[in-house]
């Protein structure tokens, strides 16, 4: 498994393998003198545990980010309370591997940042998860869940007030409505403790009944990825490598494995935007003669929705491209094969006319 971990993150750009270690004393030993800032840890190791080892670190105060790789599924709930920033469940593909390291390339400081410190005082990625760092105080720890998911649904409304009223019947839903007042009341408190060695114990603003999140010079991911998407009008050769730079932004839904009933409107939006982004983009692609990238960006489209047909005509195009029968064949009989299970229905009349035309002519 190290060989393999080795030989995926050697093909990741801005990746170097610095060391690689059997138990977790010479890991440490390592990085006593050298300078470390991710690090992918096993569960089970000789000595004492992965998450003992990770709670050590978190406890020292080191500014590195820690990621299980384990084929244990139940230890996730305790590797993300010593604040691991992902839990990879084996086999890692290396797509996964690859979100996994710009989540963390995200959060590390530019290498040309005056001070060591981000260009921004605070950077907050919300794709994938919900992660933040300030200039200050580095990393900022959630002290609960309920913590973190206050902090994200105000990040979502950032610069207007909110109603206790409406908060509670957001975020505290369920709870009879004088335990969720004092529970919003503790959370509020938590939230300010959490983000008063960052400066930003002020930001959460209580107001006309109500409260507000002020974040001045913040880096906010998804706020990014929309100004970013929105700013191409077309695709072609004079920007397609730009765009493909653009798309890359897109690391995950929304707060990711967390999904907030409340954010899921607001998930799908991005997820859309982006879908209709890499359409363009695979578009671009094809138009460029470049079918092998178009296929990889648009087989990440159908992992996401098995149903999208003009994703699936595109691939079915640049499987075309590459004189790749097989492959065309394969696709288009997985895609009615889903399409019959799932919805009991048949292809539309211009998918099989693209299909025939195509299959046609190999």
């Amino acid at each position: 498994m190290q060989l393999i971990m080795q030989n995926m993150l050697a093909k990741i750009a801005g990746v170097d393998v610095v060391g690689v270690f059997g138990e977790t004393a010479s890991a440490e030993s390592f990085m006593a003198g050298h300078e470390v800032h991710l690090v992918f840890v096993d569960i089970q190791l000789p000595n004492e545990s992965g998450i003992a080892f990770a709670r050590r670190l978190a406890e020292s105060g080191r500014d590195v980010h820690v990621v299980f790789v384990t084929s244990h599924k139940e230890y996730a709930l305790e590797a993300f309370e010593v604040y691991a920033l992902d839990y990879l469940v084996k086999p890692v593909s290396p797509e996964r591997l690859a979100k996994t390291v710009r989540r963390a390339m995200a959060m590390q400081p530019p290498q040309d940042a005056p001070d060591g410190g981000e260009s921004r005082p605070l950077v907050i990625q919300g794709l994938g998860g919900l992660f933040a760092r300030s200039k200050q105080g580095g990393a900022i720890r959630w002290r609960t869940n309920k913590c973190a998911e206050l902090f994200a649904y105000l990040l979502l409304n950032r610069g207007r007030s909110v109603s206790r009223e409406r908060v509670i019947a957001d975020v505290f839903a369920g709870m009879p409505e004088k335990n969720a007042v004092s529970y919003l009341n503790t959370t509020v408190y938590q939230l300010r403790k959490t983000l008063e060695p960052h400066g930003l114990k002020h930001s959460i603003r209580s107001e006309n009944g109500g409260y507000r999140l002020e974040l001045a010079e913040a880096e906010i991911d998804f706020i990014i990825l929309e100004q970013r998407l929105k700013a191409f009008k077309t695709i072609d050769g004079s920007n397609l490598e730009a765009a493909r730079e653009a798309e890359t932004l897109y690391t995950g839904d929304l707060f990711g494995e967390r999904a907030y009933l409340w954010s899921l409107h607001e998930s799908e939006r991005l997820a859309r935007l982006n879908e209709s982004f890499s359409l363009k983009l695979a578009a671009a692609m094809l138009r460029e003669n470049d079918a092998a990238s178009a296929i990889v960006l648009l087989k990440k489209l159908m992992q996401r929705n098995e149903l999208n047909e003009e994703a699936l005509g595109l691939l079915l195009t640049a499987c075309a491209a590459q004189r790749d029968k097989q492959a065309l064949e394969k696709h288009y009989g997985r895609y009615i094969g889903k399409l019959r299970k799932e919805l009991g229905i048949g292809p539309s009349r211009e998918l099989s006319a693209l299909y025939a035309d195509l299959l046609k002519r190999q």
